[in-house]
């Protein structure tokens, strides 16, 4: 068992014992939960990694749309890809 501090911001370092049992990297998605008391964080995947950044785009304005038909959508997708 590995013990952490709570740092300023509550910031906690995760042991590197415990990053490689469970494939840990920077830049991973961790969900945050609490439950009975305690607190557990639980790797996402790579879709749910995806769907993330698609959402914060969509937030920044990153995106075209929306379309009528599937032709309309292709022919913006061509003439943003020249740009």
């Amino acid at each position: 068992m590995a013990l952490v501090t709570v740092k300023k911001k509550f910031q906690v370092v995760i042991p590197l014992q415990v990053r490689r049992q469970v494939g840990i990297e920077v830049g991973d998605l961790l969900e945050a939960k609490a439950e009975r008391g305690k607190v557990s964080l639980i790797p996402k995947s790579a879709i749910d990694r995806g769907i993330a950044e698609s959402l914060e785009d969509f937030k920044k304005g990153r995106f075209i749309g929306p379309f009528s038909s599937a032709k309309e959508a292709m022919k913006a997708l061509r003439a943003k890809a020249r740009k």
